[in-house]
């Protein structure tokens, strides 16, 4: 079981998620990708996010969105080869959040990786990440 399946099945107190940002950010600060990249893709997750909450019943369209992430991380990483590592990060997230058997587990899933990548910018920041 790698890292991020475990943070997005099996990590009830968010410890690993916690570790695992960490040290994904200090990989990012080393590979010079800076905050405005990340954010970018964030700003992203948060509008997916809103799409997500804003119809609890049916996940479709934001689902779509967030599957549609992953090639704009591909498009990134050719323009801007310091996104690999996060690339590689959230596209195993999402696809963590797609293989859940259920709804709730969809949910929990998603609300993890959404924890996963705010710690991952959040550390970014606190080891001395540039703008």
């Amino acid at each position: 079981m790698s890292q991020i399946q475990t943070i997005m099945t099996n990590d009830p107190t968010g410890q690993q998620l916690v570790e695992f940002a960490k040290a994904t950010a200090i990989q990012l600060v080393k590979n010079q990708l800076t905050r405005g990249q990340i954010r970018n893709i964030f700003t992203e997750v948060r509008k997916i996010e809103a799409l997500w909450e804003a119809d609890v019943n049916d996940h479709t369209k934001p689902l779509r969105r967030l599957m549609m992430l992953k090639p704009k991380l591909d498009y990134q990483t050719a323009r801007i080869p310091q996104v690999a590592r996060l690339k590689e990060v959230l596209s195993e997230a999402i696809d963590q959040i797609v293989q859940a058997k259920d709804a709730d587990e969809q949910n929990e899933r998603f609300k993890r990786f959404v924890n996963l990548f705010e710690a991952i910018l959040a550390y970014h920041r606190s080891e001395g990440g540039r703008n």
